[in-house]
């Protein structure tokens, strides 16, 4: 249990629910650390033609003549990402209506720093790579790794206020959401219309759904699932489906919150009524009881606030693990490695995730503070936004899903843009978590 203390001190400064998200985001940070190791270690074994083969291998849905088949790989990039993706929309959409970033004046710092830290990223490697085959992977260097960066900075404990931690997570979010719109424009080849517009029509649906008050998740579960498909047969990246079905989900409550209390307090005083059983068994009509406490409770909390909830830990400990297993093993040729290493895309990738997200986010907040566009976070300084700059250079999860995207079908721009992530995400979190721990000393 000591392993989990720094988490554990960390959270009891931080309040609900923001608390509950940053349990899940360090758990996933840890977890994925472990399978980054694991594929790593299979990648470069005697196991790695059986690695590599089980993750290659076809699975077929058939139905008369019609089929759909992919590799495992392409199920779990395009089928379980869609579900990371969905509770991503399902945070940003929090965030936007009720989070850091409802309100301007406080979201106005995290924008702009998250903007400048895609941009900046971006520029570095298309001046490395412009007019070059790996001038693609411009994407790559873009993406913040919201689980591994949170983990680093809610590490520090105390020595770091908890503003800057909301900071953090509201810039990782507005990043999150410029990856999802880089990965719907540029990183499509072609374009089924008719599919495409089916796509729009199983939005459109729900849409409605939510504008005639269906709070039941079952009917946005078959047109969601309906949504996705048409967009994999579409040509645009299927994980779009699942940020599009989470801003058509419900964010306001089937009942008003204040009727609760009176509601549960004549149920509980009800269920007090009857005697408890042997062996402190309810009776049915307690269960039921139970059951309608729960209903009213449910009745009370938003289907997205719900779903945000029970999606956080099966995304942790199922999704993205299996993603980075089936991702993270890269076998490497360490003779040649610093070749590889100063390859453009490689090169483009490390400088655009070190020195661009500096750049980026702690160079535009350093405008943006001195010209009064807006504030720093409460009880931060600059110094400890400086650290927090590198953190974001952590791309991992996102900029592997890209460099998958950029270079499809060129398996060698994929080893060389995966080792430029691990190098620089390896190289921004322990700069970002020693810069921030000596800092916070001062």
């Amino acid at each position: 249990m000591k392993l989990y203390a720094p988490w554990e001190k960390a959270f009891k400064k931080v309040s609900t629910p923001f608390e509950e998200f940053l349990h899940a985001q360090t758990t996933t940070g840890l977890i994925l650390i472990v399978m980054t190791i694991i594929a790593l270690i299979l990648a470069n074994s005697s196991f790695y033609e059986t690695y590599s083969h089980f993750f290659h291998m076809n699975i077929d849905f058939n139905v008369g003549s019609w089929a759909l088949s992919h590799s495992l790989h392409h199920w779990i990039n395009d089928g379980l990402m869609a579900i990371f993706f969905f509770l991503i929309g399902l945070e940003i959409k929090r965030e936007i209506t009720a989070g850091e970033l409802s309100n301007l004046k406080v979201a106005i710092l995290p924008i702009l720093a998250a903007i400048g830290g895609m941009v900046f990223p971006a520029l570095i490697y298309t001046s490395l790579n412009y007019g070059t085959v790996g001038s693609a992977g411009w994407g790559i260097p873009m993406a913040t790794d919201i689980a591994f960066a949170i983990s680093a900075l809610v590490l520090l404990g105390k020595r770091v206020p908890t503003a800057l931690v909301t900071f953090l997570v509201a810039l990782a979010i507005v990043d999150d959401l410029g990856a999802v719109i880089v990965i719907a424009l540029f990183y499509t080849d072609t374009i089924n219309m008719i599919a495409l517009g089916l796509a729009g029509l199983m939005f459109a649906l729900m849409l409605a759904f939510n504008r005639f008050g269906i709070h039941m998740l079952l009917p946005y579960f078959i047109v969601g699932l309906l949504m996705w498909f048409f967009m994999l047969e579409s040509g645009v990246h299927a994980t779009i489906a699942g940020v599009l079905a989470a801003l058509a989900i419900p964010s306001r409550p089937k009942r008003v919150p204040s009727t609760l209390t009176k509601k549960a307090k004549v149920l509980l005083e009800e269920y007090e009524k009857y005697p408890v059983g042997e062996n402190h068994q309810i009776s049915e009509e307690q269960k039921r009881i139970l059951t309608d406490i729960r209903n009213k409770i449910n009745e009370v909390e938003t289907p997205a606030a719900r779903l945000e909830h029970n999606l956080h830990l099966p995304v942790a400990l199922i999704i993205i693990p299996i993603f980075a297993l089936a991702n993270a093993g890269i076998k490497i040729d360490f003779s040649s490695i610093s070749t590889t290493i100063v390859e453009p895309v490689s090169l483009g990738i490390i400088l655009g995730l070190i020195f661009g997200k500096v750049i980026g986010i702690f160079g535009v907040s350093y405008v943006a503070v001195k010209l009064k566009i807006a504030q720093l976070p409460k009880d931060s300084s600059l110094s400890q936004v400086f650290g927090v700059a590198f953190l974001g250079g952590i791309g991992f999860t996102m900029s592997i899903f890209v460099a998958d995207l950029a270079f499809i079908n060129n398996p060698e721009l994929i080893l060389q843009a995966k080792i430029g992530i691990l190098s620089a995400s390896l190289f921004s979190a322990l700069f970002g978590y020693l810069w921030l721990r000596t800092i916070s000393k001062k």
